[in-house]
Protein backbone atom coordinates (compact mmCIF):
# COMPACT_ATOMS: atom_id res chain seq x y z
CA UNK A 1 0.00 0.00 0.00
CA UNK A 2 1.55 3.45 -1.16
CA UNK A 3 -0.52 6.38 0.94
CA UNK A 4 -0.53 10.09 -0.37
CA UNK A 5 -0.13 11.47 3.29
CA UNK A 6 1.18 9.84 6.62
CA UNK A 7 0.27 11.87 9.54
CA UNK A 8 1.51 11.86 13.07
CA UNK A 9 -1.02 12.91 15.93
CA UNK A 10 0.11 13.38 20.10
CA UNK A 11 -3.35 12.56 21.24
CA UNK A 12 -5.88 10.31 19.93
CA UNK A 13 -9.24 12.88 19.63
CA UNK A 14 -6.69 15.29 17.67
CA UNK A 15 -6.07 12.35 15.38
CA UNK A 16 -9.31 11.93 14.73
CA UNK A 17 -10.18 15.50 13.82
CA UNK A 18 -7.29 15.37 11.82
CA UNK A 19 -8.95 12.50 9.88
CA UNK A 20 -12.06 14.13 9.93
CA UNK A 21 -10.92 16.81 7.78
CA UNK A 22 -9.12 14.55 5.10
CA UNK A 23 -12.26 12.61 4.63
CA UNK A 24 -14.50 15.93 4.13
CA UNK A 25 -12.12 17.00 1.44
CA UNK A 26 -12.02 13.54 -0.27
CA UNK A 27 -9.25 11.12 1.28
CA UNK A 28 -10.27 7.77 2.50
CA UNK A 29 -8.69 7.36 5.89
CA UNK A 30 -7.81 5.22 8.94
CA UNK A 31 -6.65 5.77 12.37
CA UNK A 32 -3.87 3.23 13.60
CA UNK A 33 -4.12 3.39 17.46
CA UNK A 34 0.05 3.78 18.27
CA UNK A 35 2.42 2.32 15.75
CA UNK A 36 1.33 -0.59 14.14
CA UNK A 37 4.03 -4.07 13.82
CA UNK A 38 3.47 -4.31 10.25
CA UNK A 39 1.85 -2.82 6.84
CA UNK A 40 -1.71 -2.14 6.87
CA UNK A 41 -3.56 -5.04 4.48
CA UNK A 42 -5.80 -2.05 3.11
CA UNK A 43 -5.72 -1.56 -0.94
CA UNK A 44 -8.95 1.82 -0.59
CA UNK A 45 -6.78 4.16 1.92
CA UNK A 46 -5.09 7.40 0.43
CA UNK A 47 -4.97 8.65 3.98
CA UNK A 48 -3.12 7.15 7.48
CA UNK A 49 -3.51 9.02 10.68
CA UNK A 50 -1.11 7.36 13.40
CA UNK A 51 -2.73 8.10 16.89
CA UNK A 52 0.04 8.41 19.43
CA UNK A 53 -0.22 9.57 23.48
CA UNK A 54 2.62 11.98 23.04
CA UNK A 55 1.25 15.26 24.14
CA UNK A 56 2.01 15.44 27.92
CA UNK A 57 4.86 12.39 28.31
CA UNK A 58 8.17 13.25 28.92
CA UNK A 59 10.15 14.97 25.77
CA UNK A 60 12.23 12.38 25.14
CA UNK A 61 9.43 9.56 25.11
CA UNK A 62 7.27 12.05 22.65
CA UNK A 63 10.50 12.39 20.01
CA UNK A 64 10.65 8.30 20.18
CA UNK A 65 7.18 7.59 19.65
CA UNK A 66 6.97 9.76 16.47
CA UNK A 67 10.31 9.22 14.84
CA UNK A 68 8.55 5.24 15.22
CA UNK A 69 5.73 6.50 13.29
CA UNK A 70 7.63 8.28 11.53
CA UNK A 71 9.49 4.92 10.29
CA UNK A 72 6.28 2.63 10.13
CA UNK A 73 4.63 5.43 7.73
CA UNK A 74 7.71 5.85 5.18
CA UNK A 75 7.44 2.25 4.85
CA UNK A 76 3.90 2.71 3.77
CA UNK A 77 5.05 5.09 1.15
CA UNK A 78 3.91 7.96 2.04
CA UNK A 79 4.45 10.88 0.27
CA UNK A 80 4.37 13.86 2.63
CA UNK A 81 4.20 13.29 6.29
CA UNK A 82 1.86 15.88 8.96
CA UNK A 83 2.96 16.25 12.92
CA UNK A 84 -0.37 17.19 14.15
CA UNK A 85 -0.64 18.86 17.46
CA UNK A 86 -3.48 20.76 19.07
CA UNK A 87 -5.34 24.00 17.40
CA UNK A 88 -4.46 25.68 21.38
CA UNK A 89 -0.90 24.45 20.11
CA UNK A 90 -0.89 22.71 24.13
CA UNK A 91 2.43 22.43 25.29
CA UNK A 92 4.89 23.49 28.31
CA UNK A 93 8.19 25.61 27.74
CA UNK A 94 10.07 22.53 27.22
CA UNK A 95 8.03 20.99 24.61
CA UNK A 96 6.49 18.22 22.93
CA UNK A 97 5.83 20.74 20.13
CA UNK A 98 9.43 22.03 19.08
CA UNK A 99 11.43 18.93 19.79
CA UNK A 100 8.71 16.67 17.93
CA UNK A 101 9.14 18.89 14.73
CA UNK A 102 13.28 19.38 14.93
CA UNK A 103 13.10 15.69 15.64
CA UNK A 104 10.87 14.73 12.33
CA UNK A 105 12.75 17.28 10.65
CA UNK A 106 16.42 15.97 11.02
CA UNK A 107 14.92 12.67 10.11
CA UNK A 108 13.36 13.76 7.00
CA UNK A 109 16.15 15.65 5.95
CA UNK A 110 14.03 18.67 6.28
CA UNK A 111 15.47 22.21 6.61
CA UNK A 112 12.17 24.15 6.69
CA UNK A 113 8.77 23.28 8.17
CA UNK A 114 5.50 25.50 8.70
CA UNK A 115 3.80 25.84 12.03
CA UNK A 116 -0.32 26.46 11.24
CA UNK A 117 -2.48 25.25 14.06
CA UNK A 118 -5.23 27.40 13.63
CA UNK A 119 -8.86 25.78 12.43
CA UNK A 120 -10.80 28.51 11.65
CA UNK A 121 -14.31 27.14 11.70
CA UNK A 122 -13.77 26.41 15.31
CA UNK A 123 -12.96 29.24 16.32
CA UNK A 124 -8.97 29.16 16.37
CA UNK A 125 -6.86 31.42 14.61
CA UNK A 126 -3.57 33.32 14.24
CA UNK A 127 -2.57 36.70 13.70
CA UNK A 128 0.63 38.26 13.68
CA UNK A 129 1.86 34.83 15.38
CA UNK A 130 -0.71 35.08 18.06
CA UNK A 131 -3.16 32.34 18.42
CA UNK A 132 -6.94 33.31 19.40
CA UNK A 133 -9.85 31.49 20.91
CA UNK A 134 -12.99 32.81 19.06
CA UNK A 135 -12.31 36.70 20.17
CA UNK A 136 -9.69 36.19 23.21
CA UNK A 137 -6.06 35.67 22.81
CA UNK A 138 -5.35 31.75 24.31
CA UNK A 139 -4.26 32.90 27.16
CA UNK A 140 -6.99 34.18 28.07
CA UNK A 141 -9.36 31.66 27.10
CA UNK A 142 -9.22 29.38 30.10
CA UNK A 143 -6.04 27.16 28.24
CA UNK A 144 -4.43 29.49 30.74
CA UNK A 145 -6.29 26.88 33.43
CA UNK A 146 -5.84 23.84 31.77
CA UNK A 147 -4.82 21.28 34.19
CA UNK A 148 -1.77 19.78 32.42
CA UNK A 149 -0.16 22.35 29.52
CA UNK A 150 -1.35 25.59 30.88
CA UNK A 151 -0.91 28.15 27.70
CA UNK A 152 0.05 31.25 29.35
CA UNK A 153 1.32 33.06 26.26
CA UNK A 154 -0.28 33.51 23.18
CA UNK A 155 2.95 34.32 21.25
CA UNK A 156 3.39 31.40 19.11
CA UNK A 157 6.94 32.69 17.95
CA UNK A 158 7.83 33.32 21.17
CA UNK A 159 6.48 30.04 22.70
CA UNK A 160 8.41 27.74 19.97
CA UNK A 161 11.17 29.87 20.03
CA UNK A 162 11.81 28.19 23.50
CA UNK A 163 11.31 24.77 22.36
CA UNK A 164 13.59 24.39 19.64
CA UNK A 165 17.21 24.83 18.24
CA UNK A 166 16.60 26.24 14.66
CA UNK A 167 15.22 29.92 14.88
CA UNK A 168 11.39 31.03 14.27
CA UNK A 169 9.72 32.99 12.08
CA UNK A 170 6.16 34.28 11.08
CA UNK A 171 4.41 34.28 7.80
CA UNK A 172 2.19 37.26 8.33
CA UNK A 173 -1.48 37.75 7.11
CA UNK A 174 -0.25 40.35 4.51
CA UNK A 175 1.90 37.71 2.83
CA UNK A 176 -0.75 35.27 2.58
CA UNK A 177 -3.47 37.71 1.34
CA UNK A 178 -1.42 37.71 -1.48
CA UNK A 179 -1.78 33.86 -2.25
CA UNK A 180 0.24 30.45 -2.29
CA UNK A 181 2.96 31.68 -4.90
CA UNK A 182 3.59 34.07 -2.76
CA UNK A 183 3.80 32.41 0.36
CA UNK A 184 6.23 30.07 -1.49
CA UNK A 185 8.59 32.97 -1.78
CA UNK A 186 8.79 34.26 1.50
CA UNK A 187 9.17 30.84 2.74
CA UNK A 188 12.10 30.60 0.52
CA UNK A 189 13.28 33.75 1.24
CA UNK A 190 13.34 32.93 5.05
CA UNK A 191 14.80 29.64 4.62
CA UNK A 192 17.86 31.68 3.28
CA UNK A 193 18.32 33.18 6.14
CA UNK A 194 18.08 30.01 8.56
CA UNK A 195 14.59 30.22 9.52
CA UNK A 196 13.55 26.78 10.07
CA UNK A 197 10.27 26.84 11.40
CA UNK A 198 7.55 29.24 10.73
CA UNK A 199 4.76 30.21 12.51
CA UNK A 200 1.65 31.07 9.92
CA UNK A 201 -0.91 33.82 10.37
CA UNK A 202 -4.21 32.08 9.36
CA UNK A 203 -7.39 33.85 9.09
CA UNK A 204 -9.72 31.93 7.19
CA UNK A 205 -9.79 28.87 4.66
CA UNK A 206 -8.26 31.32 1.91
CA UNK A 207 -5.42 31.70 3.96
CA UNK A 208 -5.70 27.87 4.65
CA UNK A 209 -5.37 27.02 0.96
CA UNK A 210 -2.57 29.81 0.50
CA UNK A 211 -0.59 27.52 3.12
CA UNK A 212 -1.37 24.42 1.64
CA UNK A 213 -0.12 25.51 -2.02
CA UNK A 214 3.08 26.54 -0.77
CA UNK A 215 3.77 24.11 1.14
CA UNK A 216 3.05 20.70 -0.79
CA UNK A 217 6.16 19.62 -1.51
CA UNK A 218 7.81 19.62 1.47
CA UNK A 219 8.56 16.67 3.82
CA UNK A 220 7.02 17.93 6.70
CA UNK A 221 4.45 19.83 7.89
CA UNK A 222 3.05 20.40 11.45
CA UNK A 223 0.02 21.97 12.78
CA UNK A 224 -4.07 21.39 13.79
CA UNK A 225 -6.79 19.83 11.48
CA UNK A 226 -7.01 22.67 9.37
CA UNK A 227 -4.62 22.67 7.36
CA UNK A 228 -5.85 18.81 6.72
CA UNK A 229 -8.64 20.20 5.19
CA UNK A 230 -6.45 22.24 2.64
CA UNK A 231 -3.63 19.90 1.65
CA UNK A 232 -5.96 17.78 -0.43
CA UNK A 233 -7.31 20.16 -2.34
CA UNK A 234 -3.16 20.35 -3.72
CA UNK A 235 -2.51 16.54 -3.54
CA UNK A 236 -5.10 16.50 -6.41
CA UNK A 237 -3.88 19.39 -8.27
CA UNK A 238 -0.53 17.09 -8.42
CA UNK A 239 -2.14 14.57 -9.91
CA UNK A 240 -2.12 12.49 -6.41
CA UNK A 241 -5.08 11.72 -5.47
CA UNK A 242 -8.10 10.81 -7.60
CA UNK A 243 -12.01 12.16 -6.67
CA UNK A 244 -13.92 9.35 -4.35
CA UNK A 245 -16.87 9.18 -4.03
CA UNK A 246 -18.24 8.70 -0.46
CA UNK A 247 -14.95 8.47 1.17
CA UNK A 248 -16.39 8.27 4.89
CA UNK A 249 -19.20 5.60 4.12
CA UNK A 250 -19.55 3.47 7.09
CA UNK A 251 -21.48 0.07 7.88
CA UNK A 252 -25.05 0.47 9.64
CA UNK A 253 -24.73 1.02 13.39
CA UNK A 254 -26.03 -0.95 16.04
CA UNK A 255 -25.87 -1.62 19.54
CA UNK A 256 -27.16 0.88 22.78
CA UNK A 257 -25.69 4.27 23.30
CA UNK A 258 -23.23 5.54 26.10
CA UNK A 259 -21.22 8.73 26.49
CA UNK A 260 -18.15 8.60 28.88
CA UNK A 261 -16.60 12.38 29.59
CA UNK A 262 -13.33 13.22 31.29
CA UNK A 263 -12.47 16.24 29.67
CA UNK A 264 -12.97 19.66 32.03
CA UNK A 265 -12.98 22.17 29.28
CA UNK A 266 -15.24 24.81 29.07
CA UNK A 267 -17.20 23.42 25.66
CA UNK A 268 -17.38 19.87 27.48
CA UNK A 269 -18.47 21.25 30.60
CA UNK A 270 -21.57 23.39 28.77
CA UNK A 271 -22.24 19.62 26.88
CA UNK A 272 -22.25 17.61 29.96
CA UNK A 273 -25.20 20.31 31.18
CA UNK A 274 -27.25 20.33 28.21
CA UNK A 275 -27.26 15.99 27.75
CA UNK A 276 -27.88 15.55 31.92
CA UNK A 277 -31.57 17.99 31.12
CA UNK A 278 -33.02 15.37 29.11
CA UNK A 279 -30.94 12.18 29.88
CA UNK A 280 -29.65 10.58 33.10
CA UNK A 281 -26.17 11.02 34.01
CA UNK A 282 -23.74 10.05 36.79
CA UNK A 283 -20.78 11.88 38.17
CA UNK A 284 -17.39 10.23 39.09
CA UNK A 285 -15.52 11.52 41.84
CA UNK A 286 -11.52 10.83 42.14
CA UNK A 287 -11.29 11.10 45.79
CA UNK A 288 -14.42 7.92 46.02
CA UNK A 289 -12.64 6.14 43.27
CA UNK A 290 -9.07 6.48 45.44
CA UNK A 291 -11.24 4.77 48.55
CA UNK A 292 -11.51 1.25 46.30
CA UNK A 293 -13.82 -0.19 43.70
CA UNK A 294 -17.60 0.63 45.57
CA UNK A 295 -17.09 3.84 43.31
CA UNK A 296 -16.67 2.19 40.37
CA UNK A 297 -19.07 -0.32 40.98
CA UNK A 298 -21.83 2.13 41.41
CA UNK A 299 -21.29 3.47 38.24
CA UNK A 300 -21.38 -0.26 36.22
CA UNK A 301 -24.28 -0.43 38.18
CA UNK A 302 -26.25 2.96 36.91
CA UNK A 303 -24.75 2.52 33.22
CA UNK A 304 -26.70 -0.96 33.45
CA UNK A 305 -29.71 0.22 34.11
CA UNK A 306 -30.44 3.05 32.23
CA UNK A 307 -29.05 1.31 29.58
CA UNK A 308 -31.69 -1.51 30.03
CA UNK A 309 -34.20 1.69 29.24
CA UNK A 310 -33.04 2.55 25.79
CA UNK A 311 -29.72 5.59 26.94
CA UNK A 312 -28.26 7.25 25.79
CA UNK A 313 -26.51 7.28 28.79
CA UNK A 314 -23.83 9.46 30.38
CA UNK A 315 -21.24 8.75 33.02
CA UNK A 316 -18.13 11.74 33.30
CA UNK A 317 -15.88 12.93 35.34
CA UNK A 318 -15.75 16.48 33.94
CA UNK A 319 -15.89 19.44 36.87
CA UNK A 320 -14.99 23.14 36.92
CA UNK A 321 -11.36 24.16 37.70
CA UNK A 322 -11.87 24.38 41.11
CA UNK A 323 -13.13 21.08 41.79
CA UNK A 324 -10.06 19.84 39.84
CA UNK A 325 -7.65 21.10 42.09
CA UNK A 326 -9.55 20.08 45.01
CA UNK A 327 -8.63 16.41 43.74
CA UNK A 328 -5.50 17.56 42.67
CA UNK A 329 -4.45 18.94 45.92
CA UNK A 330 -5.30 15.95 47.70
CA UNK A 331 -4.12 12.86 45.19
CA UNK A 332 -1.74 14.76 43.14
CA UNK A 333 -2.36 15.72 39.47
CA UNK A 334 -1.35 12.43 38.17
CA UNK A 335 -2.78 10.44 39.89
CA UNK A 336 -6.20 12.19 39.70
CA UNK A 337 -6.01 11.86 36.68
CA UNK A 338 -4.91 8.38 36.06
CA UNK A 339 -7.68 7.33 38.21
CA UNK A 340 -10.30 8.91 36.37
CA UNK A 341 -8.70 7.36 32.80
CA UNK A 342 -8.62 3.78 34.49
CA UNK A 343 -12.49 3.77 35.48
CA UNK A 344 -13.57 4.96 32.18
CA UNK A 345 -11.20 2.53 30.43
CA UNK A 346 -12.80 0.14 32.67
CA UNK A 347 -16.34 1.37 31.91
CA UNK A 348 -15.77 1.47 28.23
CA UNK A 349 -14.65 -2.19 28.44
CA UNK A 350 -17.31 -3.80 30.00
CA UNK A 351 -20.08 -1.63 28.88
CA UNK A 352 -19.14 -2.66 25.19
CA UNK A 353 -19.25 -6.45 25.88
CA UNK A 354 -22.33 -6.65 27.38
CA UNK A 355 -23.78 -5.18 24.23
CA UNK A 356 -23.06 -0.76 23.85
CA UNK A 357 -22.54 -0.15 20.40
CA UNK A 358 -22.50 3.61 19.98
CA UNK A 359 -20.25 5.46 22.31
CA UNK A 360 -19.05 8.73 23.02
CA UNK A 361 -16.07 9.74 24.40
CA UNK A 362 -14.73 13.39 25.16
CA UNK A 363 -11.33 14.33 26.43
CA UNK A 364 -8.05 13.79 24.24
CA UNK A 365 -6.82 11.69 27.39
CA UNK A 366 -9.82 10.01 27.92
CA UNK A 367 -10.30 8.87 24.28
CA UNK A 368 -6.63 7.12 24.81
CA UNK A 369 -7.80 5.40 28.19
CA UNK A 370 -11.10 3.99 26.35
CA UNK A 371 -9.31 2.98 22.90
CA UNK A 372 -6.31 1.47 24.80
CA UNK A 373 -8.78 -0.62 26.97
CA UNK A 374 -11.17 -1.57 23.75
CA UNK A 375 -7.70 -2.72 22.47
CA UNK A 376 -8.85 -1.35 19.53
CA UNK A 377 -6.23 -0.66 16.98
CA UNK A 378 -7.89 0.46 13.86
CA UNK A 379 -10.59 3.11 12.84
CA UNK A 380 -12.42 3.85 9.96
CA UNK A 381 -13.34 7.56 9.69
CA UNK A 382 -16.71 8.36 8.46
CA UNK A 383 -18.72 11.54 8.28
CA UNK A 384 -18.75 14.72 10.50
CA UNK A 385 -20.70 15.27 13.35
CA UNK A 386 -19.34 18.75 14.82
CA UNK A 387 -16.25 20.28 12.78
CA UNK A 388 -13.16 18.01 14.02
CA UNK A 389 -15.23 15.34 14.94
CA UNK A 390 -17.06 12.81 13.16
CA UNK A 391 -18.35 8.85 13.70
CA UNK A 392 -15.47 6.08 13.37
CA UNK A 393 -16.30 2.46 13.09
CA UNK A 394 -13.59 -0.08 14.61
CA UNK A 395 -13.99 -3.88 14.49
CA UNK A 396 -13.49 -5.65 17.62
CA UNK A 397 -12.94 -9.57 18.50
CA UNK A 398 -15.94 -11.28 19.03
CA UNK A 399 -18.55 -8.77 17.70
CA UNK A 400 -20.10 -9.38 14.16
CA UNK A 401 -21.32 -5.69 13.68
CA UNK A 402 -17.90 -3.14 14.55
CA UNK A 403 -18.35 -0.24 16.92
CA UNK A 404 -19.18 2.85 15.91
CA UNK A 405 -17.07 5.31 18.21
CA UNK A 406 -17.13 9.29 18.64
CA UNK A 407 -13.99 10.59 19.88
CA UNK A 408 -13.96 14.27 20.82
CA UNK A 409 -11.57 16.73 21.74
CA UNK A 410 -12.31 18.90 24.45
CA UNK A 411 -12.76 22.06 23.19
CA UNK A 412 -15.32 21.21 20.60
CA UNK A 413 -18.39 20.62 19.41
CA UNK A 414 -21.82 22.71 19.95
CA UNK A 415 -23.78 22.60 23.43
CA UNK A 416 -25.83 20.05 22.09
CA UNK A 417 -23.17 17.72 20.84
CA UNK A 418 -24.37 14.05 23.10
CA UNK A 419 -27.21 13.94 22.10
CA UNK A 420 -27.37 15.08 18.74
CA UNK A 421 -24.09 12.46 17.78
CA UNK A 422 -26.60 9.81 18.27
CA UNK A 423 -29.39 11.65 16.19
CA UNK A 424 -26.78 11.69 13.57
CA UNK A 425 -25.39 8.25 12.96
CA UNK A 426 -27.51 6.11 11.27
Amino acid sequence: MAIVLGAIADDFTGATDLANNLVRSGMRCVQVIGVPHAALALDDVDAVVVALKSRSCAVECAVEDSLAALDWLQAQGARQIFFKYCSTFDSTDAGNIGPVAEALMTRLGATQTVMVPAFPVNGRTVYQGHLFVGDRLLNESGMQHHPLNPMTDADLVRVLSRQVARPVGLASHSVLARGGEATRRHLEALHEQGVGHVVCDTLDDRDLAAIAAAVVDLPLVTGGSGLGQALPVEYRRCGWLAEVAEPGRLAPSAGTALVLSGSCSRATLAQVARFLEHHPGMALDPLALAEGEDHLQDALTFARERLADGGPVLVYASADPERVKAAQATLGAERAGQLVEDALGRLARTLVEEGVGRLVVAGGETSGAVVSALGVRTLRIGEQIDPGVPWTQAPLAGREAPLSLALKSGNFGGPDFFTRAFEVLT
